[in-house]
């Protein structure tokens, strides 16, 4: 019996998957739980496996193209199955979701003429072997309201060799470019050098699942949640003195100033759980435990890996996990348990020269601290003026949950924490 082939939902919140490479070909033979294809979800690239044995007979979706969860992408059977049913019952699924035409007249002009069809077996004819005399440029040939006719393949063959589609005479139905078109181009230069030294004005760059994850989630922040921000500066002397003196004992007790922050956040939390909060519309949920993410930039944009139980891990062990999670976040290998889950999160820009912003809130969370720049600072201290290390941070707090006296009284216990950082150890 045939085993469908569907997009999966590989990630807990992903509605699309892209096929990033097809890792089995049409007639491999197929094991139940054998890798078939990457698949980049909303935040990571994952492998998505058989669901039965057979002979992979049909690959429904090319590389680099998008379905919705759900949609049948290939079809595993025995080598003598009849798969005719599913195949077409595939393709008009896809039909109906594709965007209708614009006008039913424009139909009948893609239908070859006898002519036409004569004229586009012949092979192209040979470049000249002199240059036209001066004279316009030939005009490449257009339809569907004034859009260029060609082929898929002739446009990205275009695209790939740098070819300007507007200098290149077609010899397909109705004058459309085709492949041989593209190949005759390219062989001759004559319509490279249209392109050359011509920079477009813009280009169009697809979404990826990553960015539109972002687009979405963001929209849900901003708007609807109410937020306000504190910000605050905290003296970072003591933490640089401490960073000085565990690095001289070894590479093991190494750590950042981000280390050192993260695990401050973390023992803070679990003094306030009121922050560490999640708005669910009807309730508020109050944890127990603190789930830390850390918001990594990565190619596509942003993820945030998650470091579960971070009030109760040494900083040795919060920068061992930190920079592993950092690494495999921008090597798109997180599995979903890693980048779910979170009760509060924490964003750095600080090491790009950021002395100060504000961060977005990633709903449903009640908050998230931004921290800025180390920068030494002329400030007075016991009535003397001397340089220090400090740092601003900015909390955007949800007000459903959190109100200004609760973030306030967070912060304080915050900035304890960090400009006494023997508290962190014990």
């Amino acid at each position: 019996m045939a085993t469908k082939v569907v997009m999966e939902a590989l990630s807990p919140t992903m509605e699309e998957g892209r096929l990033v490479k097809w890792l089995k070909n049409e007639g491999d033979q197929i094991k139940n739980g054998e890798t078939l294809a990457e698949v980049e979800t909303d935040k990571a690239i994952m492998e998505l496996v058989a669901r039965g044995e057979g002979v992979l007979r049909k690959r429904l979706l090319p590389e680099n193209e998008a379905a919705p969860v759900g949609q049948l992408i290939a079809v595993i059977a025995a080598p003598d199955e009849n798969i005719d049913a599913l195949v077409s019952g595939a393709g008009a699924a896809a039909a109906a979701a594709a965007p209708a035409p614009a006008t039913a007249a424009a139909k009948p002009a893609e239908a070859p003429a006898p002519a036409q069809e004569k004229a586009a077996s012949a092979p192209p004819a040979p470049p000249p072997s002199r240059a036209p005399a001066p004279g316009p440029a030939p005009q490449a040939p257009t339809g569907n309201g004034g859009r260029m006719r060609s082929s898929p393949l002739a446009r990205r063959m275009a695209s790939d060799s740098g070819l300007d589609l507007q200098a290149v005479q077609g010899s397909g139905p109705g004058g459309r470019i085709i492949k041989r078109d593209i190949e005759a181009a390219v062989a001759s230069g004559t319509a490279r050098s249209a392109a050359v030294g011509v920079a477009p004005d813009s280009r169009d760059v697809p979404l990826t699942q990553i960015r539109k994850t972002i687009a979405k989630r963001l929209s849900e922040s901003i708007g609807p949640i109410p937020t306000f921000y504190l910000t605050a500066e905290f003296d970072m002397e003591r933490v640089a003195e401490m960073r000085t003196a565990m690095a001289a004992m070894g590479d093991e007790f190494k750590v950042s100033f981000n280390d050192i922050v993260l695990k401050a956040v973390a023992t803070a939390l679990s003094q306030h759980p009121e922050v560490n909060a999640h708005w669910l519309g009807d309730k508020i949920r109050y944890f127990n435990r603190v789930h830390l993410g850390m918001a990594v930039a990565i190619e596509d944009g942003l993820i945030t890996p998650v470091i579960f139980d971070a009030d109760r891990k040494r900083m040795s062990e919060i920068s061992r996990e930190s920079r592993e999670l950092a690494k495999r976040a921008r090597e798109r290998k997180l599995k979903p348990e890693e980048y779910t889950g979170s009760t509060f999160s924490v964003s750095n820009l600080g090491m790009f020269g950021i002395d100060q912003f504000t961060a977005i809130i990633n709903p449903p969370e009640a908050g998230i601290l931004a921290i800025g720049a180390l920068e030494d600072k002329p400030v007075v201290v016991d009535g003397t003026v001397g340089h220090r290390k400090r740092m601003r941070v900015t909390m955007s707090c949800d007000h459903r949950v959190v109100d200004g006296a609760l973030g306030a009284r967070f912060l304080q216990t915050l900035r304890r924490l960090i400009e006494n950082p023997l508290m962190l150890v014990y």
